[in-house]
């Protein structure tokens, strides 16, 4: 039995018991999350990871930056269903919110990635979104823009503009994107005042139906890495648990087979990586495939297709309350100015 498996069938017993909410995981949300020990934060690494970010030349047309799809002045994701990269080009899945991406344990929807440095290269080299054909030819990019490559020998000495830094460059800013400080944090730290009573009941409702089997812990999505489950280790769900509702048919929500797509092993078919759900009320649409407009709905499709549960209007209304609880505090965040190449363009002609 993995990791994974272990610790669900701990939670499961302590849920199932009756056990207080004292005795249930819930914290407020670190001031800062795990950092890797290969990936040390530095203002000179994150100013620069910020740039990156902002910057639409790591993306084949040059059109496309990381912000594009996670826009940080809003939820940190795009709005739409499914993410739509360069080209105008579609994919199959929502877009996940960045903000406070770095207390997961794996990455994407399926957990393909391992780290937010995996996540990255996966993204800038998939078709769908930011299409380089391959580290080599972003390397070779960056590498032509005095600015960065000034920046990345300082940076990294040993190695200066490479694949690898790229990725670990970015990381450390998202690593920086973290939204403490909320009502339910407050209200955790002491401050009774800091939610209202509708949220109170909202959130004895979200354990009392058992929301609180999966969504857990800081961000409400299982372990944090080093708790329970090491970076890499994923927390996965079966969506939906109870097959057959009109629910499922109406927003085709087994039509995509989750983490089966990665390891094709019949026990992944229709896991998901647990989300998070902090800032969720800034994040619709819902769901892997962004079919679900409202989170109103997305409530009462949870409770059907994963606990068997019928709502009442009152107690949505009331978990609502509660999840409006788990908007936190946003940095602020000043769009950076990019480095140039005087006279010269770095784009490459692809055009389509």
């Amino acid at each position: 039995m993995n990791a994974s498996a272990v610790f669900l069938l701990g939670m499961s017993l302590l849920l199932g018991s009756g056990a207080v909410y004292g005795a249930l995981p819930f914290d407020p949300l670190p001031e800062q999350p795990p950092i890797p020990a290969d990936n040390p934060q530095s203002e000179e690494k994150i100013e620069l990871g910020k740039q990156l970010f902002f910057d639409p030349r790591l993306s084949i047309s040059g059109t496309h930056s990381c912000n594009s799809c996670h826009n940080l002045s809003a939820g940190g994701d795009d709005g739409r269903a499914v993410s739509v990269g360069v080209y105008g080009r579609k994919g199959s899945r929502n877009v996940q919110t960045l903000w406070n991406a770095a207390y997961h344990t794996v990455y994407n929807w399926d957990g393909s990635a391992k780290t937010l440095e995996a996540q990255f290269k996966a993204h800038v080299t998939d078709p769908r979104i930011m299409a380089i054909p391959e580290g080599r030819v972003l390397v070779e990019r960056i590498a032509r823009i005095p600015a960065y490559v000034k920046q990345f020998n300082a940076v990294f000495p040993d190695e200066g503009v490479s694949f690898d830094a790229i990725a670990k460059a970015l990381s450390s800013f998202q690593r920086t994107l973290n939204t403490p400080g909320g009502p339910y944090d407050r209200y955790l730290r002491g401050d009774r005042r800091a939610i209202s009573e509708q949220a109170k009941r909202g959130f004895d409702t979200f354990v009392e139906v058992r929301c609180a089997s999966c969504h857990f812990w800081v961000n409400f999505a299982g372990p944090i890495p080093g708790v329970a489950l090491q970076q890499g280790e994923g927390f996965y769900e079966l969506f939906p648990n109870h097959p057959g509702t009109d629910y499922e048919r109406r927003y085709r929500l087994a039509d995509d087979q989750g983490r089966f797509n990665i390891t094709q092993d019949k026990i992944d078919r229709r896991k998901w990586r647990m989300p998070g759900l902090r800032n969720i009320v800034l994040t619709a649409p819902y769901f892997h495939n962004g079919a679900v407009k409202t989170l109103a709905e997305a409530i009462r499709i949870m409770a059907k297709v994963q606990l068997k549960t019928e709502l009442t209007a009152q107690q949505v209304d009331d978990i609502i309350a509660f999840l409006n609880t788990l908007t936190g505090e946003f940095p602020e965040i000043t769009v950076p100015r990019l480095p140039v190449t005087a006279g010269r363009t770095v784009m490459d002609g692809y055009d389509e």
